[in-house]
């Protein structure tokens, strides 16, 4: 199992703007990937970031990616098409410099196609062509002595369909996976929260990610997946804006309980999209650690049970019985630890006792009785 985490963008906690800055506190918070952002265009004088952002990934290892234009219209006219492709080809160029492991681009809206085989078809026709295009660019016959080494060792970027969040957009999981399905050189972009609010709040136990990633890997057979994880605000089957995580219906404890739990198969990439961006990225890394531990203290038990077993001859079935005895027994307070003391009869005697300072408590008594303090504990986390 392979799990990298990390921001959309530059963190927000980087003194500096610059993605070659931002991947230096990236590396420094122990996540190891990012997504570009060129979601409007690409400036020619952000390619001076992009080279040295490519040197610095080739010689890390730190995975680089890249986010194309919002705004396609690849199902438009051929004005509109033509315009949105050409935002696409400086994407496409920045890739290449970057030396970015995906690209992630949008669709755009049905058009005059409407849902169907058709706006698939069209779509299919479209991301074909894509792909033809970064290979071109990676293979330029004419550029017999590269400047960057991965261009000449290093396999072209795969051009990733996203997963959109409203139903007017092209791009429910059934469509993208269709389309994935007929392009080779393309990748489904599970967009967690597009699918949670398309899907009216569907993504909730951990066995909805196992439900996804199996249809995902029985559709088009890969173990590799790219995904966007945010908090979503949804109404009626539409994502209205992105939110962080923990203010959102959409958890991220199922899908870290999946990932470790059943997605040892997975080679999985996940972009943080939350506004709080690498702080949810931490987050997420977080939740994961949190279940391997939960995962390991489950074995431990588990291990010490069925040696307990071996020594005493009884069945697991009967110490586990045992443990939630206990346990239980451990939650109940007894009934005479709940019994009130006696009110003084002398009125001087209540008076003293009531403007007397009271006394702090110990921790534990003899018995070991918890004891409640009046101040509040902080709250660790």
């Amino acid at each position: 199992m392979s799990v990298k985490l990390g921001p959309a963008g530059v963190p927000l906690s980087c003194k500096g703007r610059t993605i070659v800055e931002g991947m230096d506190d990236i590396i420094s918070l122990g996540l190891e990937t990012m997504e570009v952002q060129t979601v409007r265009m690409v400036a020619p004088q952000h390619f001076e970031q992009y080279w040295q952002a490519g040197v610095l990934a080739n010689k890390t290892d730190f995975e680089m990616n890249i986010h194309g234009p919002y705004y396609s219209e690849l199902l438009g006219n051929r004005v509109e098409r033509g315009r949105s492709l050409a935002k696409i080809e400086a994407t496409l160029q920045a890739a290449r410099t970057i030396n970015a492991r995906h690209i992630t681009l949008h669709t755009g809206h049905y058009g005059e196609f409407g849902r169907g085989h058709a706006a698939n078809q069209q779509v299919a026709n479209v991301f074909s062509g894509i792909v033809d295009r970064i290979h071109s660019i990676w293979h330029d016959d004419e550029d017999e002595f590269p400047v960057f080494p991965w261009i000449k060792d290093g396999t072209p970027s795969k051009i990733g369909v996203e997963t959109s969040g409203r139903q007017e957009l092209w791009g429910s999981l059934e469509e993208v996976l269709e389309v994935v399905n007929h392009v080779e050189g393309t990748i489904p972009v599970l967009n967690i929260a597009h699918i949670h609010a398309r899907g009216h709040g569907q993504m909730r136990t951990s066995e909805d990610y196992g439900e996804l990633f199996d249809m995902v890997r029985e559709t088009i057979g890969t173990k590799e997946f790219y995904c966007h994880f945010s908090g979503v605000e949804h109404r009626t089957g539409n994502a209205m804006h992105y939110t962080q995580i923990k203010k959102s219906d959409l958890n991220f404890e199922p899908l870290a309980e999946f990932i470790v739990e059943d997605g040892g198969w997975l080679d999985i990439t996940l972009i943080s999209d939350s506004p709080l961006l690498e702080h949810d990225a931490m987050y997420m890394m977080q939740n994961i650690e949190k279940s391997r531990h939960k995962q390991l203290e489950r074995k431990a038990r588990e291990d010490r049970r069925r040696s307990l077993a071996l020594q005493t001859g009884k069945t697991e079935e009967e110490l586990r019985s045992k443990e939630s005895e206990f346990a239980h027994a451990r939650t109940e307070t007894p009934a005479d630890e709940k019994e009130e003391a006696p009110a003084s009869e002398d009125p001087a005697n209540t008076k003293v006792a009531a403007t007397s300072k009271p006394k702090k408590a110990p921790a534990k008594t003899e018995d070991n009785e918890i004891i409640e303090f009046e101040e509040d504990d902080d709250d660790l986390f």
